[in-house]
């Protein structure tokens, strides 16, 4: 019933973010029109604190499988992870060509060639004022800036009108690489009328505009002139190309060599030279292992893990676990990014780690943002006069900021929508309105496990990690149903053993009681006799500890 009830309604352009609302990550947006689906975007984010042992987070994309026949491809806004990490995984069940510029494809097919898909996958790399026909879509990929080369807005032209989509960006017009954002193509289509605008939130309580990414050029000078006879390290995005120019630039004119270290980033970089996103001078870039070759003040090592990813080269390096180089006095370490809401406790740890260890380290001014603050939203809502704001991209707070920037520029309140992900908005000429939902969430990836970990396995992750496990192992004789050996207790991350003798006999002793007498009140049923051994022990170990931990009997039959 509710399938014909959606169709119903064929005339209207209906918007349904799938993912990417009220967080930052995970960006994904279905758009239909009738039988034409595409999707804009295909984000991972990253593992919330409370989500033991997961590597990634990718979205439900149950909407796109139910109605796979009409999904036309994935149209991608620029590189990022959070806007295309998923891919790979997403792809297995809703395998449509990818849509992309020049370096955001040399990203994908990185990630496609590690999952083994690339000749399974149609790509198409598309330039800036290009346009693509998809069903009863025609998208055109509009020139943006933000912090990696290529970054793209979409205009969506459907037959209910067209929707600006701004993907992540600012307004930049002293780009490190390529054109100024194409403000003239966004003013042209603002003429022609649009329907609705999509537009990055991130920033949108930040009043002014974002500095251009030149300036940070500038404070390396400054950085690496105060700093001439010490080796530098400069950990940034491994995605930001942009950054990684500015770094080599001013290495080469202090005659400095450079080293990139992380897999991603020399992933990234190697891609970048292919596409020539990137100019590096020659004899500049060395191997990691040629280093050594140089003395110090002729080092400059640009690295991955400034956001104090345990694993990363910079975390490595500050906690001597890196195979070729450790930090120490007399080391200058820049960090060229801002903590990502919630990475901040990593952060300063690194910080405290690679201070303790004597090296100067410098994590203010050398980084400018990628998104655009106040004055730029506004001058986009300008440009592009829409009917209805949508915003997108950012946490709740954002997208609120961004509503009421909408609004202060003349925009009706009930033109304004704040999705959350899931809701499917009908949008045309006459009206906009909220008409249902479709199903979303997270599918956890663990391993080469992709959404076999529910809440169900988090939730006993969490026991396990506060309060560890016991387990009870017994023997039942078949015939008589006696008990012939045990039970035994074993405890993992509940009490050091060795010194817990004690405790551990005397809950063995509480045990053996319970099951004796349930056996000699004849019960031999194994579930009664788990639930009795989980109750006792349970109340035993509660008294003597006030700990909780997971208890596991296993009987077995002899």
């Amino acid at each position: 019933m509710k399938k014909k009830k959606e169709n119903s309604n064929a005339s209207g352009l209906k918007i349904i973010p799938l993912g990417g609302l009220e967080q930052i990550g995970m960006n994904i947006t279905a758009f239909q029109y009738e039988d034409s689906i595409i999707v804009v975007d295909c984000g991972l984010s990253f593992p919330a604190d409370d989500m033991l042992g997961i590597d990634l987070v990718i979205p439900d994309v149950t909407y796109l499988k139910d109605n796979i026949d009409k999904v036309k491809g994935f149209v991608i806004t620029h590189g990022h992870e959070d806007h295309i990490g998923a891919l790979p995984y997403v792809l297995r069940d809703i395998n449509v060509p990818i849509y992309a510029t020049r370096l955001t494809m040399g990203i994908i097919e990185n990630k496609l060639t590690e999952h083994n898909l690339m000749k399974k996958t149609k790509r198409k790399v598309v330039k800036f004022g290009q346009s693509i026909n998809l069903g009863d879509f025609r998208v055109e990929f509009i020139k943006t800036n933000h912090s990696i080369v290529d970054a793209a807005a979409l205009a969506i032209y459907s037959p209910a009108g067209i929707v600006v989509h701004t993907g992540d960006f600012k307004v930049d017009y002293t780009p490190v690489y390529g054109d100024a954002i194409d403000l003239q193509r966004f003013a042209e289509i603002g003429k022609k009328g649009v329907l609705a605008l999509m537009c990055d939130s991130t920033n949108a309580e930040r009043p002014g505009f974002t500095p251009s990414e030149k300036t940070v050029g500038k404070t390396f000078d400054t950085l690496f002139e105060e700093h001439k006879n010490t080796r530098i390290f400069v950990a940034t995005f491994a995605s930001n190309v942009d950054r990684v120019q500015q770094i080599i630039n001013t290495a080469y004119k202090f005659g400095r060599k450079v080293a990139v270290e992380g897999r991603s980033m020399v992933n990234i970089l190697d891609t970048a030279i292919k596409l020539e996103c990137i100019n590096i001078p020659e004899n500049t870039l060395v191997d990691l292992d040629q280093m050594k070759n140089y003395p110090d003040e002729q080092q400059v090592i640009i690295t991955t893990g400034s956001q104090g990813e345990s694993m990363a080269a910079l975390s490595r390096m500050a906690n001597n676990m890196h195979r070729k180089i450790t930090i120490g006095a007399g080391d200058t370490v820049i960090f060229s990014s801002n903590p990502i809401p919630g990475n901040e406790k990593s952060v300063t740890k690194i910080i405290n780690e690679l201070l303790r260890k004597g090296a100067d380290v410098i994590f203010q001014d050398a980084h400018v943002s990628g998104h655009a603050c106040q004055e730029e939203i506004k001058l986009i809502y300008t440009l592009i006069h829409p009917k209805y704001a949508v915003p997108v991209h950012g946490e709740y707070k954002h997208l609120k900021a961004q509503a009421k920037i909408a609004e202060s520029l003349g925009i009706s309140k009930d033109n304004i929508f704040i999705l959350s992900s899931g809701d499917v908005l009908e949008v045309s000429e006459e009206q906009a309105k909220v008409a249902g939902r479709v199903p979303v969430g997270a599918i956890l990836v663990d391993g080469l496990g992709v959404g076999d970990v529910g809440n169900v396995v988090l939730r006993d992750r969490q026991h396990l990690a506060e309060d560890g496990i016991m387990i009870v192992v017994m023997s039942l004789d078949r015939a008589s149903g006696e008990l012939v050996a045990g039970p035994d207790i074993v405890s993992r991350g509940f009490v050091y053993v060795k010194e817990s003798d004690e405790l551990i006999e005397e809950a063995r002793r509480t045990v053996d009681d319970a099951l004796q007498a349930c056996l000699d009140k004849g019960i031999t049923d194994w579930g009664k006799l788990k639930t009795t051994t989980k109750d006792v022990l349970g109340d035993y170990v509660w008294k003597k500890t006030k700990r909780r931990p997971m208890i596991l009997p296993i009987i077995m039959e002899v």
